[in-house]
C-alpha cells in the first residue's frame, strides 16, 4: 500500500515538474511576444525621452560615478579616460574608485586620480583591505562618502560613450519616481572567437530583447550591474546593497521596485564592454551569475507576493525569479523521472508530451527567438548570416547552463560562495585606430 502511494505521489511530482517547464518556456515566448508587440511605441517613447533638454548647467545635479575594481590593472586607466570625456559639468561629476585589489591596481587607480583631478573632476581612490560584501560592499562603502544625488555604475572594462551621463540622466530628471536607467550593455570583442560571437548572441538575448520587453511593459526589471544611473534615495530607501548573495544587482533592483519605485530601459544607449574570450573563464561567470540569480530567488520570492506590486507582476516576477531555482527542479525532475520510469507507469503518454513541449520550449524553439530577435532587430542582421552557426551557439548555451545547474542547487541550500572577480582580456590601451576608440568617441553601432 505504502509503494503504491509513493509511485502516485512521484508521478503527480514528475507531472508538475514537467509542467513548470512547460510554463517557463512559454514564458521566454511571452517575452519575446511583448517585445515586438510594444517596440515600436517604446521606442518612440525613448526617442521623445532623449529628445528633453537638459537644464543649464549650474543647476544640474551632481553625480557620482562608481567604478568597483578588483585587480583590474591597467583597465583602470583606460576606463577613467573615457570617464574623463563624460558630458557633465566638471564642477558637478564626482569619481570614486572603489578599489578591492590584492595586486597593484592600486597603483593605476592612483595615476587614474591624478589624472581626471588634473582635468578638473573630483575623484578618489577608496581601497579596502578587507573584501566583506565584496561588490555591493564596496558600493556600499562608497556611498558613505557621498551624498549626491544620483550615482552612476560602471565596471572597469566598460568604455562610456560621452554621452551616457546626458542620455541616462534626461529620464530621471523627468520622472521623480524613477530609481534606475539602465543603457544597453554591448560588446568590443565579440568578433574575437566563436565563444565571443556565442556571447554576443546569448547575452544581447537578455540584454536587448528581455530588458527591453520589462521596461516597455512596466514589469520588474533588473538592473545588470553596470552602465546605468541610480537615483540615492531609491537606493537609501530600500536598505542599500546587500552583500548576502552574488547578485547584488538582482537583489536591489527587486526590494527597490517592490517599495514602488519605476526602472527604465534604454535600448539606443549602448555601452561597450569586454566579454571572456575562453571557456573556462565563462563558465566561472555564468556559475556565478547562475547561483547569484538563484540567491536572490530563495531570498526575495515570499517577499514578492507580500509587497505593493501588481498580481501581473507578482506573477511574471514569480517565473522570472523562480527561474533561478531551475537547477534544483532539474535535479527533482530527474530523480522523479528514474523512479517514475523504474518501479511506476513508465513513460505515459502525458509524461511523453510534457517532456517533448518543455524540451521543444525550453531548450530550442525559446531560446531561439530570442537569440534572433535580438540580432534581427537590434543588430540588423539576417537570417542568412545568423542561421548557420545558430545551432553552436545555442548548444554552448545549454551546456554552460547544465553544467552551472549545481550553482542553483547551492544556493537552494544555501552554501555560501565567495565572489569570484570574471578575469579580463588584455588590458592595454588599443591604438586611436581600435573598435575601442571609435567606440568610445560614438562611431561604432
Amino acid at each position: 500500500m505504502a509503494l503504491r502511494l509513493f509511485i502516485e505521489f512521484n508521478h503527480i511530482l514528475l507531472l508538475s515538474c514537467l509542467t513548470i517547464h512547460c510554463l517557463l518556456g512559454t514564458a521566454v515566448f511571452w517575452i519575446v511576444i511583448q517585445h515586438l508587440r510594444y517596440r515600436r511605441r517604446g521606442l518612440e517613447n525613448e526617442t521623445r525621452i532623449l529628445a528633453f533638454a537638459l537644464p543649464p548647467d549650474e543647476v544640474l545635479p551632481h553625480v557620482l560615478v562608481q567604478l568597483p575594481t578588483f585587480n583590474e590593472g591597467k583597465l583602470i586607466c583606460r576606463v577613467a579616460e573615457s570617464v574623463g570625456k563624460l558630458e557633465w559639468p566638471r564642477n558637478r561629476l564626482h569619481v570614486q574608485f572603489l578599489d578591492d585589489s590584492t595586486d597593484d591596481s592600486a597603483a593605476h587607480g592612483e595615476r587614474a586620480v591624478k589624472t581626471l583631478q588634473e582635468a578638473g573632476i573630483d575623484a578618489r581612490l577608496l581601497h579596502r583591505e578587507n573584501r566583506a560584501g565584496f561588490k555591493a560592499g564596496a558600493l556600499a562603502e562608497g556611498l558613505l562618502w557621498s551624498k549626491d544625488e544620483f550615482v552612476a555604475i560602471l565596471d572597469a572594462d566598460y568604455l562610456p560613450r560621452p554621452d551616457f551621463l546626458t542620455a541616462c540622466m534626461r529620464p530621471l530628471l523627468q520622472d521623480p519616481n524613477l530609481a534606475l536607467v539602465q543603457a544597453r550593455c554591448d560588446y568590443l570583442n565579440a568578433d574575437d572567437n566563436l565563444l565571443t560571437y556565442a556571447q554576443q548572441r546569448i547575452l544581447d538575448a537578455h540584454f536587448a530583447v528581455e530588458q527591453a520587453a520589462r521596461s516597455w511593459t512596466g514589469q520588474v526589471m533588473p538592473f545588470n550591474g553596470t552602465c546605468g544611473v541610480w537615483r540615492r534615495a531609491a537606493i537609501d530607501a530600500a536598505g542599500g546593497w546587500h552583500g548576502d548573495t552574488l547578485a547584488e544587482d538582482l537583489d536591489l533592483s527587486y526590494r527597490v521596485q517592490m517599495l514602488g519605485w519605476h526602472t527604465m530601459f534604454l535600448s539606443s544607449v549602448a555601452v561597450g564592454g569586454e566579454l571572456p574570450k575562453s571557456f573556462k573563464t565563462w563558465r566561472l561567470q555564468q556559475f556565478r551569475w547562475t547561483k547569484g540569480f538563484a540567491e536572490v530567488g530563495r531570498k526575495l520570492l515570499r517577499q514578492v507576493w507580500g509587497s505593493r506590486l501588481s498580481l501581473v507582476q507578482k506573477l511574471v516576477s514569480t517565473v522570472h525569479l523562480g527561474s533561478g531555482l531551475l537547477g534544483p527542479l532539474f535535479a527533482v525532475t530527474l530523480t522523479s523521472a528514474a523512479l517514475d520510469f523504474a518501479i511506476g507507469p513508465g513513460p505515459t503518454w502525458s509524461v511523453v508530451a510534457l517532456f517533448a513541449l518543455a524540451a521543444l520550449e525550453g531548450a530550442i524553439l525559446g531560446p531561439m527567438a530570442l537569440i534572433l530577435t535580438g540580432q534581427l532587430l537590434t543588430r540588423g542582421a539576417t537570417l542568412r548570416s545568423e542561421l548557420p552557426k545558430l545551432p553552436i551557439v545555442m548548444g554552448l548555451q545549454l551546456y554552460v547552463g547544465l553544467a552551472n545547474l549545481g550553482g542553483a542547487v547551492e544556493a537552494l541550500f544555501g552554501h555560501d560562495t565567495a565572489f569570484e572577480r570574471t578575469p579580463k582580456g588584455n588590458t592595454e590601451s588599443d591604438p586611436a585606430n581600435s573598435k575601442h576608440d571609435r567606440y568610445a568617441q560614438g562611431r561604432e553601432p
